[in-house]
């Protein structure tokens, strides 16, 4: 009788999308090792600070868009990179150092094990030290991707997840700035892929909490708007 293969450590790839993270991306790197893991791959995606530079200085490899595309964009890249690479897991986190990466193990055991396709990191089942307007954010971007995509979730904008190969493969995103996070939810619910979310842990700083462009209402509202324009078109 064969048995299954689970994943090894050298099939799992850390893709990290960065914009303009020069101050923090060698400490986030230092953390994802420090963790036990050693396949990164940071997308810098037209940084007009030396983003790239520190990536490269740390050794690990790191691809570049010459023009700010958008998270989903260097998302999509990286992707096809591990792919590429002969990942069997492929997990996305930001480049903030908001993420813990002791959170990774988590994410990917019920991949490994073959339980899921994709397993969500969720800062709402437990969202103790989230800002009260975060919360509040994101329990209205949930109820409208619910009602956009069909599928509902406890963190339809997180961007610390997890996928099998078979998932990477199969999701076909159109949309290429943040809204891509929501939009994986629906080609979760279109593909039935099987998925899970489990709760993680999200370090607030002055640094991640100043960068505005992540949390402004202006932000939420062009993100809608593309969500919609791109379900319609």
């Amino acid at each position: 009788m064969l048995e299954t293969m689970t994943p090894t450590e050298k099939s799992i790839w850390i893709l990290i999308p960065a914009y303009n993270e020069a101050t923090v991306i060698a400490s986030v790197i230092h953390e994802i090792r420090s963790a036990g893991y050693s396949n990164i791959i940071v997308i810098d995606d037209g940084s007009r600070d030396q983003t790239e530079e520190a990536a490269r200085a740390t050794g690990v490899m790191t691809l570049r868009h010459r023009l700010n595309r958008g998270k989903g964009a260097a998302t999509k890249t990286g992707i096809e990179a591990a792919k590429h690479l002969g990942a069997d897991i492929i997990v996305t986190m930001d480049g903030d150092g908001q993420h813990d990466p002791h959170d990774i193990r988590n994410l990917i055991d019920p991949i490994k094990h073959n339980h899921c396709d994709v397993v969500l990191g969720s800062r709402l089942i437990n969202p103790k030290g989230m800002p009260g307007y975060k919360i509040l954010h994101n329990k209205i971007g949930n109820i409208l991707v619910w009602y956009i995509y069909g599928l509902y979730v406890t963190d339809s904008q997180s961007g610390f997840r997890a996928y099998s190969r078979h998932a990477a493969e199969v999701i076909n995103t159109r949309t290429d700035r943040y809204e891509y996070d929501s939009e994986v939810i629906r080609e979760i619910y279109k593909y039935k892929l099987r998925y899970r979310e489990i709760p993680i842990q999200v370090r607030y700083t002055d640094y991640s909490m100043g960068k505005n462009h992540k949390q402004s209402l202006t932000n939420g509202i062009k993100t809608l708007y593309r969500m919609i324009f791109h379900l319609v078109k």
